[in-house]
């Protein structure tokens, strides 16, 4: 457990793990902190060297002053690595976290050797429309009923300073508000891609696909040995929610092959 000065932010991380494999920086969503990856050590800590990361605002990470944007605290990630002499790591991301791991590709693509991104869109239509409704009503009034959240609970109890749980919704609000596309951007990573999703996401499928495509993936047949098959993989998860994904036994058997996975394969 330990803190990394970066950009301004005093960046809290932990390190789990001691396998041989590369080492895997792991992003965490919107109001939570690195110990939500907490079921997936065991497994992922056996066969790498491990690093959770509680983003800005969030879990052991104080706030600063400046806006939430994943674009920023990709560029933490990358000082972070710097931070720990590390010259590439795989990196893997849910949800808000997911966003800041395809920022980190984009902004630093030569400090990412494998990305995966769990349940996120590349653009900000990608989500359901409800979805993106219950975005546009989020304002900072929404401090004092979240109190009585899950995410409220898990706040009070790493937050350095718990009253800046106001200022926090506030931002998330701000941001959520914004409008992105990464199109682009997605079309110009190198870095061999997993994409991974629920089966009942919060992302639509139809844009799933379109993501998918955007990598390579899925534009036409790899022939009969899958010489043909692009670096981008794609996993949808049986019986999962946005909210459930992290918690599947599916997933760790997803990602664990991929990683590991010989370069050009």
């Amino acid at each position: 457990m330990s803190y990394a000065d970066v950009g301004g932010l005093s960046l809290y991380f932990e390190e789990h793990g001691s396998g041989p494999g590369q080492p895997l920086v792991l992003l965490h969503g919107g109001l939570g902190a690195g110990e939500m990856f907490a079921p997936l050590l065991p497994a992922l800590g056996e066969r790498r060297r491990v690093i959770l990361v509680d983003l800005q605002g969030h879990g052991r990470t104080a706030d600063i002053d400046r806006p939430l944007r994943p674009e920023l605290m990709a560029d933490d990630i990358a000082a972070l690595l710097g931070h720990l002499g590390l010259a590439r790591a795989d990196v893997l991301g849910y949800s808000f976290g997911a966003d800041v791991a395809l920022c980190t590709a984009f902004r630093h693509p030569d400090l990412v050797r494998r990305l995966v991104v769990i349940s996120t869109p590349c653009k900000r239509d990608g989500w359901f429309p409800e979805v993106v409704a219950q975005m546009d009503r989020m304002t900072a009034a929404a401090a004092e009923p979240m109190k009585q959240s899950p995410p409220y609970e898990l706040y009070t109890r790493l937050a350095p300073r718990v009253e800046d749980w106001p200022q926090l919704i506030g931002k998330i609000a701000e941001l959520k508000n914004r409008d992105y596309d990464w199109t682009a951007e997605v079309k110009a990573i190198t870095a061999p891609t997993l994409l991974v999703f629920a089966d009942a996401d919060a992302v639509r499928p139809a844009h799933v696909v379109e993501f998918f495509g955007l990598l390579g993936g899925g534009l036409h047949h790899p022939g009969w040995d899958g010489a043909g098959r692009a670096a981008t993989r794609l996993a949808v998860l049986p019986d999962t929610t946005h909210d459930t994904v992290l918690a599947s036994p599916s997933l760790t058997a997803a990602v664990l092959p991929f990683l590991d996975a010989a370069p050009g394969s």
